[in-house]
């Protein structure tokens, strides 16, 4: 994939249009059979084990939200087919949740849970290491902001999980999708740092109509979809802080048309945050050029 100037609109790259090639690179389709795209998912966690001999485990952060409750019941099931067809019990699914303090939808997190019905669940609380590397800085002489606090708890959260992963012999999933790829709606080695993505392919609404099939209740997937990571903008919405709304967002994924404005905001989000999508830049790359 090339890459471009964030000044770039929607025109011609070649033979594609920014819009084709976006969907081209994030491999969202129209249209999913979603007992198939569960199937899809699983049987790429179980091939994933199953080549690296040494892995006994997968791990996950649990908010309570849609992507992590889809992602973690992705995982179980794997897990179960597993410990079933070779006959043991050493494969576990190891869900973390990741509280800063008291997160407001607690009882969502339970329910979560409770649909997944995880291996082992463990609670660690944040706080104390996000407050204590807060402090820290300042005593440095740096003040961050909220919005950077926010960051840090992200990444204290992935750090947790590749802490328990390491003593578990376990993998980190991730729970990115094709609507925060495109958006780059995601912390860089925060939540967007992880060593599978099983659902990286689907949009939103994909990843709802996976749920339903998987019965899960719908309280956890119709909720209005929040990072809740600003504590000065407790549970924003993400569709107030991105400017655009996930229908709009995933109909665009589609290759179908939007307004013009969603468009401008969905296309100037995907350009700023290139960077999110690529590995550490070296002079070979042309992204810096």
């Amino acid at each position: 994939m090339k890459w471009y100037k964030t000044t770039q609109t929607d025109k011609e790259v070649g033979t594609l249009t920014l819009q084709q090639e976006i969907i081209q690179a994030l491999r969202v389709k129209p249209e999913i059979d979603p007992q198939q795209e569960i199937r899809t998912s699983i049987d790429f966690l179980k091939a994933y084990m199953k080549k690296n001999t040494f892995l006994q485990g997968m791990t996950l952060g649990i908010s309570g939200g849609q992507d992590s409750t889809l992602v973690g019941k992705l995982a179980q099931m794997a897990v179960n087919e597993l410990n079933e067809e070779e006959g043991t019990e050493v494969y576990r699914f190891y869900a973390v949740r990741l509280p800063y303090g008291v997160q407001f939808d607690e009882e969502d997190c339970q329910d979560a849970l409770r649909f997944i019905r995880p291996s082992v669940v463990y609670t660690v609380d944040i706080k104390d290491a996000v407050d204590a590397s807060e402090r820290t800085l300042k005593l440095a002489g740096v003040q961050i902001s909220d919005f950077d606090k926010g960051n840090e708890k992200a990444r204290e959260r992935m750090k947790a999980q590749y802490s328990i992963a390491a003593v578990h012999h376990a993998v980190v999933l991730g729970s990115d999708h094709a609507a925060e790829a495109i958006t780059g709606f995601y912390t860089k080695f925060g939540d967007g740092a992880a060593d599978l993505m099983p659902i990286y392919r689907l949009n939103k609404r994909q990843g709802k109509q996976l749920l339903h099939a998987l019965n899960c209740p719908p309280h956890l997937y119709e909720k209005i979809p929040t990072a809740d990571l600003e504590g000065n903008k407790p549970a924003i919405a993400d569709e107030i802080a991105l400017g655009v709304t996930y229908d709009e967002i995933d109909d665009y994924l589609e290759g179908k048309e939007v307004s013009e404005e969603a468009q401008k905001q969905i296309e100037g989000h995907y350009l700023r945050s290139a960077h999110k999508r690529h590995l550490p830049i070296t002079i070979f790359d042309d992204f810096w050029k």
